[in-house]
């Protein structure tokens, strides 16, 4: 026993001085750098280095405790701007913002609303002249194979499913939950608690590690909001801030992209095992019929209502 906590106090100090103090002494440097640089004149920098070196062990440790200290609570406010930056790129409970945010998604969503209805009207027309153009006898519809990609590519850009949030990760995630209460009348955030107890480890590991890959997508924009200090006191590092941010919110869509194929993947390869798990006599792939009797289950109600807070899970700690 004494030799697991060892180890799982060694990982727990890999982890904070790999995420939060590292990062957060090179973000002290940084502001301290900037302070002093006036454009590209590096040659003060190095006269302040110097005044500011110490002068003996003493000093040097005590620079070094402040350092570790002042670094770790920065490396904490990255992490709590992260779960800012994440709130509101996957935007669950938008409706509940405070009043200019939730008027200013609710624009965005009605925007991408539009948006997707016009490409996805665009894309069906498409669709429906090439299929009609296959028929034996019929004249060539001038729909190439190329033609019905691109218009399904503006599509999926906005998003999978008609827009309910007011970005495109929202409704990555949300996408998922249309699909199966449309095939299946399942409430997947209600289900998903007891679907998760009987996944096998292999599975929920995959799972863990992309929900992993948001958080640290999103720790990487708490980053880039952070430098913006940097940048207010030396402007060439706004190209740094600009960096961060495209970085952080390109890792973020990937991760949510796997995040959500893989609980799609997971719900339905398990989902008919929960159901039998629940008492429930079925075989095959989910009807309606069991989803249904599923959802109506796990949310001990005598009929269905509408559960959708909380998705995906809530941010793990560092």
């Amino acid at each position: 026993m004494t030799g697991l906590l060892a180890e799982v106090g060694k990982k727990f100090a890999e982890r904070w001085l790999t995420l939060l103090v590292l990062p957060g002494v090179l973000y002290v440097c940084a502001v301290v750098a900037a302070h002093y640089l006036d454009g590209f004149a590096f040659g003060s920098l190095t006269g302040r280095v110097e005044a500011l070196a110490p002068r003996n062990n003493a000093s040097a440790l005590m620079y070094m405790l402040v350092l570790g200290v002042v670094a770790a609570a920065v490396g904490l406010a990255a992490s709590a701007v992260g779960s800012l930056v994440e709130r509101l790129w996957l935007a669950e409970s938008w409706q509940s913002w405070p009043r200019p945010l939730r008027g200013l998604a609710l624009r965005r969503v009605s925007a991408r609303q539009r948006r997707w209805d016009a490409s996805h009207e665009v894309e069906s027309a498409l669709r429906e002249r090439y299929l009609s153009g296959r028929i034996p006898g019929s004249p060539a519809s001038g729909v190439s194979d190329l033609d019905l990609d691109l218009a399904l590519s503006r599509v999926l850009a906005t998003a999978q499913e008609r827009p309910l949030r007011p970005t495109w990760m929202g409704d990555r995630m949300q996408a998922v939950v249309i699909r199966y209460r449309r095939e299946c009348d399942l409430d997947l955030p209600s289900v998903w608690p007891c679907l998760w107890l009987m996944l096998p480890d292999q599975a929920r590991v995959e799972i863990k590690e992309a929900r992993e890959r948001i958080t640290k997508a999103t720790t990487l924009a708490g980053w880039a909001v952070l430098y913006v200090a940097v940048a207010v006191l030396w402007w060439p590092a706004s190209v740094v801030v600009v960096g961060l941010f495209m970085t952080a919110r390109q890792r973020g869509r990937r991760a949510v992209e796997t995040y959500a194929v893989l609980v799609e993947a997971a719900t339905r390869l398990h989902a008919p095992e929960l159901a039998r798990g629940l008492g429930l006599d079925h075989d095959g792939p989910l009807d309606a019929r069991t989803g249904q009797a599923m959802t109506l289950l796990v949310q001990g109600q005598g009929r269905l209502i509408p559960l959708t807070v909380g998705w995906p899970q809530p941010r793990p700690p560092d």
